[in-house]
């Protein structure tokens, strides 16, 4: 069964084990020194790098971990703090049955991930 892509989103990229939380909703924040005014469905990178010396407290095998490809969708639902410290909400994130790889550059934050 061939797995379809969902509508043009931008996708953000966060290391594991963090993205994997996100997926579990036992991560409800992402923490960035800058705001951000995009809101909504976004894809969900699990970058390339990661913080490896948080995978045991985060209870994740780091080689089960998926990075470098799009893992799901979380939704953006509000953005708090201040200046270089910033809490992105984040709500109903949806874990894909088959990671997707990008068609397009992964970016440190926010991209598109694929042509259309």
């Amino acid at each position: 069964m061939k797995q379809t892509i969902p509508e043009k989103h931008r996708a953000l990229s966060v290391r594991q084990p963090h993205a994997e939380l996100i997926l579990r909703r036992e991560k409800k924040e992402e923490y960035r020194s800058f705001a951000t005014k995009v809101g909504g469905l976004v894809y969900l990178y699990a970058s390339l790098k990661c913080d490896a010396d948080e995978f045991e407290y985060a209870d994740v095998d780091p080689d089960k971990a998926p990075r470098g490809v799009i893992v799901g969708t979380v939704e953006i639902t509000d953005c708090t703090g201040r200046p270089g410290n910033y809490a992105w909400h984040l709500a109903n994130p949806v874990r894909f049955k088959k990671p997707l790889k990008s068609e397009r550059q992964p970016q440190p934050s926010f991209w598109y991930a694929f042509k259309t």
